[in-house]
């Protein structure tokens, strides 16, 4: 099993940047893809964004889709989310995750494959 601590969460003002940071350990990081979650409150969680093991590709939630990137440094066990142009509807705790479930014929940034297992970082954008 993977372990994962986020960090770089807080307050951020709308039309702002905050990048988030998810360490990972407990077993080979490089041969997940990753994805970032995100959950506002009295609203269910939503699945943001992914990265392949590979950093050969990325997806992102159509709402946050040239504002956020994904990226990763295996080296260093750690996979970035970097958000611009914030608006107050980003504000949610964000919860890395990792790949582990088996593709059964879908896309590889399917939410049903990632788990989350870390503490979440809480961002708040406001207006």
């Amino acid at each position: 099993q993977v372990q994962l601590v986020e960090s770089g969460g807080g307050l951020v003002q709308a039309g702002g940047s905050s990048r988030l940071s998810c360490v990972a350990s407990g077993s080979a990081f490089n041969n997940y893809d990753m994805g970032w979650s995100r959950q506002a409150p009295g609203k269910q969680r939503e699945f943001v964004g992914a990265i392949t093991w590979s950093d050969a590709a990325t997806w992102y939630l159509d709402s946050v889709k040239g504002r956020f990137t994904m990226s990763r440094d295996n080296a260093k066990n750690t996979v970035y989310l970097s958000m611009n142009k914030l608006k107050p509807e980003d504000t949610a705790v964000y919860y890395c995750a990792v790949g582990v479930g088996p593709k059964n014929g879908g896309p590889w940034y399917s939410a049903a494959r990632y788990v989350d297992w870390g503490q979440g970082t809480q961002v708040t954008v406001s207006s």
